[in-house]
């Protein structure tokens, strides 16, 4: 009774931030993402009638914290299963962990792709993904691969599951990864997006405008529309980065190398004729997503920012799956 699985973590383009006050972890905002094939996650899940509870080891240690959103996640596959056995987790990744570099997306992605292959279930990506939601709303989007969208929850739809729109092959563009730091993030993406919710004076907008600048963002993919997307991308990322800096007390995940990559970005697209932008999720981290053939210049002008501690590239990847035997060596 034991599975593995490989999930990659996902950067949004249209940025999720803010939770429904029903439901369980829905999203108030739509979002548009990209699934990452450089980085990634392994995760083995084994149940044993012998344990008492769950354990977990998290890059070789134990985390009490996210032990218990691994257990909700598994008692929801357990309640599918009608099996009540504990189990035994052992996940880690090749990146920076709650660095914002999305790990838990790609870690509850992988755990329940893992867990459904342990309990024998034959559970849709869609159902998948809708149990990964509950744990971290990011994951959903990582069950998927290419370009991938989880709507906000609807009165009429309070259970949403990420969608796929376009898949890797189709658009493949490249995303240049700056790293400015490998320490993780004081304030986690749940605990900021309350937070930003009860005290940031920009809230209600972000709110309003959120449906209008996911609807763009599609039709900027669906046309294969780089430069719409790069506008519509840059300005929702700085919006959202505004109800963090205002909310109370602020939530500043930038650093100093965060600000010069932004702006070296830009001079790249303004003064260079580059093809690229930057997206930052709840993190230090600077996403430049550019078409292939800059992928190599853009990495080049990005490494020679002061304080960024490495570079990275990568393509556009596929979804979570489960791992068969010969792979999991």
């Amino acid at each position: 009774m034991a599975g593995t699985a490989l999930a990659h973590p996902n950067i949004a383009l249209i940025k999720y931030w803010g939770k429904r006050e029903a439901g369980a972890n829905v999203p108030a905002t739509g979002s548009l993402s990209i699934t990452l094939d450089a980085l990634a996650t392994r995760t083995r899940v084994e149940f044993d009638a012998t344990l008492a509870r769950d354990e977990l080891l998290l890059d070789g240690k134990s985390d009490p914290f996210t032990l218990a959103r691994v257990t909700a996640c598994l008692d929801s596959l357990r309640a599918i299963a009608h099996d009540a056995r504990r189990a035994r987790v052992e996940t880690r990744n090749d990146f920076p962990t709650a660095a914002g570099l999305a790990s838990s997306a790609s870690g509850f992605a992988a755990l329940v792709t893992a867990a459904s292959a342990a309990l024998g279930l034959r559970l849709d990506r869609r159902t998948l993904s809708k149990v990964a939601r509950r744990a971290s709303g990011s994951a959903a989007r990582s069950l998927c691969g290419g370009f991938v969208v989880l709507h906000a929850g609807r009165d009429d739809d309070d259970d949403p599951a990420a969608q796929p729109l376009l898949a890797a092959n189709e658009w493949p563009l490249s995303v240049v990864i700056a790293i400015t730091t490998r320490a993780q993030k004081e304030t986690g993406s749940r605990a900021g997006m309350q937070s930003s919710r009860g005290s940031s004076p920009f809230y209600s907008a972000w709110l309003e405008r959120a449906d209008h600048d996911l609807a763009i963002a599609q039709a900027a993919v669906l046309a294969r529309d780089f430069a719409q997307l790069a506008e519509i991308s840059e300005h929702n990322c700085l919006k959202m980065h505004a109800v963090m800096q205002s909310s109370r007390p602020p939530l500043i995940y930038w650093n100093g190398a965060t600000v010069e990559c932004m702006r070296r970005v830009r001079e790249l697209r303004e003064r260079e004729g580059a093809q690229v932008f930057f997206t930052i999720d709840a993190g230090p981290q600077v996403k430049a997503i550019c078409v292939p053939e800059d992928a190599a210049r853009v990495a080049a002008a990005l490494g020679e920012v002061p304080g960024l501690e490495s570079v990275l590239t990568s393509g556009i990847g596929e979804g979570a799956r489960a791992l068969q035997t010969e792979e999991i060596a």
